[in-house]
């Protein structure tokens, strides 16, 4: 990627928007509260701040790379435009009728979550295209038009077109637009052979849905960020973090925003990778807690896990198969609502539940004095000791520990007959169980065990509850970065412009066809590096090949990767011999004796990575100099202990910190607990181990 002089990273997160800017290889970055009605708001705040630290005008910026949850809070909230979709006959129902798994086997009274978009809101067309794409029954205008002639009628702002098997044939959907272009002009239109090409109908339809739901939004406020960041002087180009970690051109973010839905936490593991190039760490667990969520993902060999499906909006307990399946390249982590805002109640059964209802920055945590009256998990840190009330965001929000007591008390205390500090200490228990809890799900479903890993955390929550999880979880290391606070946004300013295109087209070994996957990879190949194109045109461009495969009779497929050589000559044995390989290594043994089909292709088109230059890494030496002293709740120790405050900007290289401790700056804080010592590395990373 070109290096800009000037660059500005954003990320609009459920409470913060946290604003970044590089310049002269100096560092200036802010939170500021996210601005609901209009995000752009906070961002130009934000921008006016870090400028001003830095002594700029916005108008010196080059470049703006921007990540953004609103897309995912659209969704999640249901906020979208009035959206209709247009299937094929027989097909209406697909949304609804989901797939035949119960992700809650033994659940008598299971609640399936509801459709995007209810019955009324779905049309069908005639017309039929068989599995190898074949027209079995043609579609005609003339069956078109009444049904546009109905979503004219409705008023729908935006429509989705998800025909049967149109990823391998789209002439059927290319027609179904032309019509609504001619009808209805102005109406946003999204097909799903161009925003998900690939089988399965119920993802595919979904992906077509959301993507079509929140166009109208995204584009709005993408336009009017343009138009705002140019009033204030800012000519540069604006580009888009995607949920596979990538960067995409604004035009292209704003054509299918449904890849914008995990751009925040894609920034967050991009940051994470960079933080374990730099230690050469080959087993890394990102932990990323904000303000509204917390998010957990596996890096190996620096690179991130990826995935091309994933699920928002999880209903049922953050169970896999209750959410809303959104089938796009993606970095797999998983997300649950535990976030510094995250609010806590007493239920049926007398138990302390935490989220996934997040107080956000309206009205926010009751120690903001903003109107909150729920405890949030801010307030029970404010009250266990991990908070300096006087000092929170920079002192740019003063904390009320009053409020939170009261509301600790009021919501949880008097209920299950505990003052407000033992209530606090539930709530805050509870909450790093469950991401505890999560963390270790992801990793058995990954097959990984924890124990061998170094956790990195950022976000503005994650270095207080960090330390703690790393207890729970087995984990000896924690590498707390600089700029923690602010870590997706810095994220953005290390990712590559990338795009990555997939396409369904299924094929057998036992009819393996070297000609037509040539093309098909080429013709991948070319509208990946189409887009990245647009964003960077004299860059290198990288081409990295995957191919999805399984055994016949399997449900699901495994990725396996190719070299360019690989996929440019194409041979069967070899695409045997990687399969087999990357089987065994997942599942233990091979399946003799069965066929192997290819049901996915993917060509990820990316620039080159940011070089990474190692670091030589410090020896314990002396004690870091000690700011005050005050009181903190240790949770395995369950009692309150003299801990030592320690400024991390005034920590040298090699200094250290016995908890307990706390580790202050502007944008978050570090708790050390009294199982762990903290040592300032010589790029600024704290590094928490295990005494001893």
């Amino acid at each position: 990627m070109a290096q800009h002089s000037t660059r500005l990273g954003v990320d609009i997160g459920g409470t913060f928007t946290d604003v970044v800017l590089e310049t002269g290889g100096a560092s200036f970055s802010t939170k500021v509260l996210t601005t609901y009605a209009a995000p752009e708001n906070a961002i130009i705040d934000g921008m006016h701040q870090v400028c001003a630290k830095a002594g700029i005008t916005p108008s010196q910026i080059n470049q703006i790379i921007h990540g953004t949850t609103l897309a995912t809070n659209a969704l999640i909230e249901r906020r979208g435009a009035k959206t209709a979709l247009i299937t094929t006959e027989g097909f209406r129902d697909v949304i609804e009728m989901r797939t035949e798994s119960r992700f809650e086997q033994y659940d008598l009274n299971l609640n399936l979550p509801d459709p995007l978009l209810p019955r009324y809101m779905r049309y069908t067309v005639p017309g039929r295209v068989d599995a190898t794409g074949a027209v079995l029954k043609p579609l005609t205008r003339a069956d078109i038009e009444p049904v546009v002639d109905q979503i004219k009628a409705a008023g729908y702002d935006s429509v989705a077109v998800g025909l049967i098997h149109s990823y391998l044939n789209d002439s059927h959907e290319t027609l179904v637009r032309d019509v609504l272009a001619e009808k209805l002009p102005d109406v946003m239109v999204s097909l799903s052979s161009e925003v998900s090409p690939q089988m399965r109908e119920y993802e595919r339809f979904n992906t077509v849905v959301a993507n079509a739901y929140i166009k109208p939004l995204m584009k709005s406020y993408l336009g009017r960020l343009e138009g705002r960041l140019q009033d204030e002087g800012v000519g540069c180009n604006i580009f888009l973090m995607h949920s596979g970690g990538g960067i995409i051109s604004i035009e292209s973010a704003a054509e299918f925003p449904v890849r914008l839905v995990e751009s925040g936490p894609a920034g967050g593991a991009v940051f994470a990778a960079h933080i374990a190039a730099r230690y050469g760490l080959d087993k890394v667990l990102s932990f990323d807690m904000g303000g509204t969520t917390a998010k957990i993902c596996l890096i190996k060999n620096q690179t991130p896990k990826t995935s091309r499906v994933f699920e928002v909006a999880r209903t049922y307990r953050f169970k896999k198969g209750s959410g809303m399946p959104i089938s796009i390249p993606v970095i797999d982590m998983v997300e649950i609502g535990a976030g510094g805002g995250s609010l806590a109640h007493v239920d049926a059964m007398r138990q302390i539940r935490v989220g996934p209802e997040s107080a956000g920055s309206e009205p926010g945590p009751a120690c903001y004095g903003r109107g909150g009256k729920r405890p949030a998990v801010t307030d029970a840190d404010l009250v266990l000791g991990k908070l300096d009330a006087d000092n929170f965001a920079g002192g740019s929000i003063v904390l009320d520990a009053g409020s939170s007591k009261n509301a600790l008390t009021t919501h949880l205390g008097d209920a299950l007959d505990m003052d407000a500090a033992t209530s606090a200490f539930g709530l805050a228990e509870v909450v790093d169980e469950n991401m505890a809890n999560a963390a270790r799900v992801h990793a058995v479903e990954n097959g990984e065990d924890l124990s061998d890993y170094t956790m990195i955390a950022f976000g503005g929550a994650a270095p207080l509850h960090a330390g703690r999880l790393c207890e729970k979880l087995g984990v000896e290391r924690l590498l707390v970065p600089p700029g923690a606070g602010v870590g997706s946004a810095i994220g953005f300013l290390r990712a590559p412009f990338s795009f990555e295109a997939n396409r369904s087209v299924y094929m057998t070994l036992d009819a393996f066809d070297p000609d037509k996957i040539t093309a098909l990879l080429g013709d991948l190949k070319t509208e990946a590096t189409g887009f990245v194109r647009n964003c960077d045109a004299q860059a290198e461009i990288l081409s990295e090949f995957k191919v999805y495969m399984r055994y016949a009779g399997q449900g699901w497929e495994i990725p396996i990767m190719l070299t360019e050589a690989q996929a440019m000559a194409p041979d069967a044995e070899t695409f045997k011999a990687r399969f087999t390989e990357d089987y065994v290594k997942l599942f233990g043994r091979a399946v003799e004796g069965m066929n192997i089909e290819i049901t996915v292709w993917s060509v990820n088109a990316t620039t080159r990575p940011e070089a990474v230059s190692p670091i030589a890494q410090s020896d314990v030496g002396t004690a870091a100099p000690v700011d005050a002293h005050r009181r903190l709740f240790d949770p395995a120790k369950a009692d309150c202990m003299q801990a030592d405050v320690v400024l991390r900007d005034q920590m040298q290289s090699g200094q250290t910190a016995q908890g307990p401790a706390a580790i202050t700056e502007d944008e978050t804080t570090i708790i050390v607990p009294a199982s762990r010592i903290a040592l300032r590395q010589p790029d600024g990373c704290i590094d928490l181990r295990v005494k001893g």
